[in-house]
């Protein structure tokens, strides 16, 4: 028997339907025909049919658009990554809080969910956490309202210590302290380790979070060149170091926020080296570092410190539930500073979100809902990276994460993303223009998306909208 009759009936409809396209039997940008006329006109199944169509989707022939079928997708040339920043030769005073503020209050009620980012409610395990609050409330009684210890609760300590061999960790329950979310971690993780006016490394571009955070302790933010692909350039880092005197690193090294960028395993391992050397603390964001789109979770940085100079930070907000306000930290040597500064900032993560995170991680099928989870933000970073390639400029670059579910663009030299800000919230669509995310407000013609949100016409429409300002937008003067 031929090798291709062997092969399955959708893999050899598929490869037909491709050499139609190739040969011009359907343009770009056509609609391809229904299943149920691909399935009539060629005598297979509705379910072969269907197999068919997302071969061609997961080849990159084809793109689905909801409620109106497969078109075949447009010749165009992927597009670039944005250009990275060179490094700031001095460190800067942080005040971004008015114009973030700003920004916040006028997307306030906008349509199109490209602002924020945090995942939709219907990715995460509703059900799941209901039940397993519900269990903790008929179980634990008076318990869960009293106070925790300022530690955190030890049942979830231990839970979050099983799960460190996934980055290539090896903590006990003794190395953490629960915070109120990951910012939290990070607020008192930079408390341990610097005073008022001192200078912090940060990736740029970098979460306005995290510079909203310098700015509340006064600190002062040195920006290093960060690549898109692969992280904080390493050279420039040791130059800084030899350069000035820098009192701590404050990285997001696996899916940077907005970069999307993840270090290569051998570069966390150098820059674990380097600050172990000059002795100063890495405080490395995690937040994001289960949303992997591949086989396998990036190691962490930790997973290389033997002194404990990384102090580890991470949460659930980002994959079970934003609103539990539920992060920790694993401070290596600065431990026990971090403990008692926890204590004295709010005494105690309140209790019940531990209790209820404990439980669920005990009993809620944890691994199964971050295997859906992942999948979803895969194909909605996919979705949202092909709606750009649509319906922007032609000279927009993006980048390709990895991970996590953020996009940073880069419109053509003339593009103005506070202008187009401003524009699109008369359509009510949201977005974060790129200088919140730089200490010196670079990036004018740069700007974050987010994908946490299902794929949907409507989005669609909104992106097609967004695209069509940014080709119209005119520089602001400033």
């Amino acid at each position: 028997m031929p090798s291709s009759e062997k092969e399955p009936l959708y893999v050899r409809l598929s490869r037909t339907l491709q050499q139609f396209i190739e040969q011009g039997v359907w343009q770009p940008g056509e609609r391809m025909p229904s299943l149920r006329q691909l399935s009539r006109e060629h005598r297979v199944s509705l379910s072969t049919a269907f197999q068919t169509y997302c071969t061609l989707e997961n080849a990159g022939v084809l793109e689905a658009r909801p409620r109106s079928g497969y078109f075949v997708r447009p010749a165009r040339p992927v597009l670039a990554a944005p250009l990275a920043a060179p490094s700031a030769t001095t460190a800067t005073p942080v005040r971004i809080s008015r114009r973030l503020a700003e920004v916040l209050d006028g997307a306030a009620g906008s349509f199109g969910p490209f602002a924020a980012a945090v995942p939709a409610l219907e990715l995460l395990p509703v059900a799941a956490l209901h039940k397993a609050t519900g269990r903790v409330l008929r179980t634990a009684g008076r318990t869960s309202l009293g106070y925790e210890q300022a530690a955190g609760n030890v049942g979830l300590r231990r839970h979050i210590a099983r799960q460190a061999p996934r980055w290539g960790g090896n903590l006990t329950a003794d190395d953490l302290v629960i915070t109120s979310g990951c910012l939290e971690a990070l607020y008192l993780c930079l408390r341990a380790v610097t005073r008022p006016g001192d200078t912090v490394a940060v990736e740029t571009p970098t979460y306005y979070g995290l510079l909203q955070t310098l700015e509340n302790l006064g600190l002062h933010a040195l920006e290093i060149a960060t690549d898109p692909a692969t992280g904080v350039d390493l050279i420039e880092l040791e130059a800084a170091f030899e350069r000035q005197q820098v009192a701590a690193c404050l990285f997001v090294p696996t899916f940077n926020n907005p970069l999307g960028s993840c270090m290569p395993e051998a570069h966390k391992q150098v820059l674990v080296e380097l600050v172990t050397h000059w002795q100063i603390p890495l405080i490395e964001d995690d937040v994001y570092g289960e949303l992997y789109f591949g086989p396998a979770r990036p190691r962490a940085c930790k997973a290389y410190d033997r002194d404990g100079w990384v102090l580890l930070c991470a949460s659930f907000s980002k994959q079970l539930a934003p609103g539990y306000r539920v992060g920790w930290a694993a401070p290596g040597r600065f431990r026990d500073q971090v403990e008692r500064l926890k204590a004295m900032h709010n005494l105690a993560t309140a209790t019940l979100p531990q209790l209820a995170l404990s439980e669920y991680l005990a009993h809620g099928r944890y691994d199964h809902h971050l295997r859906q989870l992942r999948q979803a933000f895969a194909q909605q970073v996919q979705q949202t990276t092909q709606a750009i390639q649509r319906y922007f400029p032609a000279d927009t670059r993006v980048t390709q994460p990895a991970g996590g579910f953020v996009l940073w663009i880069e419109l053509p030299a003339s593009g103005d993303a506070v202008s187009l800000h401003e524009q699109a919230l008369q359509h009510r669509i949201g977005f974060v223009p790129g200088p919140l995310f730089s200490a010196q407000a670079r990036y004018d013609s740069c700007l974050r998306l987010t994908c946490g949100q299902p794929w949907s016409a409507g989005l669609e429409a909104n992106l097609a909208t967004l695209g069509r300002l940014a080709g119209l937008v005119e520089p602001t003067a400033r």
